[in-house]
């Protein structure tokens, strides 16, 4: 198991910038597909960013651009910039971990072994 604590989120003005932190530390870190969700009131979990151990990251359709994943192998760290913030993306972001070295994509919740508390993104207008 790996255990996920993430950091960083807070209230912003839109247009405003944010990096999310989740620090991951037990299972080996490097072999791991990491990735982001969030979760709005009343909604689902949405697939927002993931990387791979060779940092291949994809995006969810909203991102647009606007925010760009990391990771930190040395630090178990991985990071979420989070850019042109817009009210739309105020939810609880997640971080999510899945034991798995390869380069097929996971978008699905359900597909992740390990989940972080979570970190309130609110964004004002």
């Amino acid at each position: 198991q790996v255990q996920l604590v993430e950091s960083g989120g807070g209230l912003v003005k839109t247009g405003g910038s944010l990096r999310l932190a989740c620090a991951a530390s037990g299972r080996i870190f490097s072999h791991n597909r990491m990735a982001w969700f969030r979760q709005a009131p009343g909604g689902e979990r949405e697939f927002v960013a993931s990387i791979s151990e060779f940092s291949t990251t994809s995006y969810g359709n909203f991102v647009k651009g606007r925010f760009t994943i990391s990771r930190a192998n040395g630090d178990n760290t991985v990071y979420l910039e989070m850019n042109n913030l817009e009210p739309e993306d105020t939810a609880i972001y997640y971080c999510a971990t899945k034991y798995y070295s390869g380069a097929r994509l996971f978008t699905s919740a359900s597909q992740y072994d390990s989940w972080g508390q979570g970190t309130q993104v609110t964004v004002s207008s």
